[in-house]
């Protein structure tokens, strides 16, 4: 039962599950918010996402597997990992059947978090852009 006033709107997107999938995508969900704990919970896409400045991943369950998104770039050894697990657009499936790999989703969820701190670092504030309009 959960007594958060405010649930996150991922806890009815599990909640709508099967039974079998809810705590594999509880299990991803906690090794998203070890690796980020300062990102939101959204729903994005009509799925689970977290979001810092950006989204930093999205997740879903589906009948054999778990969807883990978007697909790895940017590091060589991380991408090499994660490659028995990518689909044909590179977007991981995590099979049902068979362990997580929370350490991977954790790192790969660190790498997003890195990458999205640097695109924000790169975006001009409202506040230059209103200065440089003057």
């Amino acid at each position: 039962m959960n007594l958060d006033p405010d649930p996150s709107p991922i806890d009815a997107y599990i909640a709508a599950q099967p039974e079998a999938v809810r705590p594999l995508l509880e299990q991803v969900r906690a090794a998203v918010r070890r690796a980020a704990p300062e990102a939101r919970e959204v729903i994005s896409y009509r799925i689970p996402a977290f979001r810092q400045q950006g989204v930093l991943v999205y997740f879903a369950g589906f009948k054999h597997h778990i969807g883990f998104y978007p697909p790895v770039r940017g590091d060589a050894a991380l991408e090499r990992e994660a490659a028995p697990y990518a689909g044909e657009k590179g977007n991981l499936r995590f099979p049902l059947d068979q362990p997580l790999p929370l350490d991977l989703i954790e790192r790969i969820t660190r790498l997003r978090l890195a990458q999205d701190k640097a695109l924000a670092a790169q975006r001009p504030s409202h506040r230059t852009r209103k200065d440089s309009a003057t």
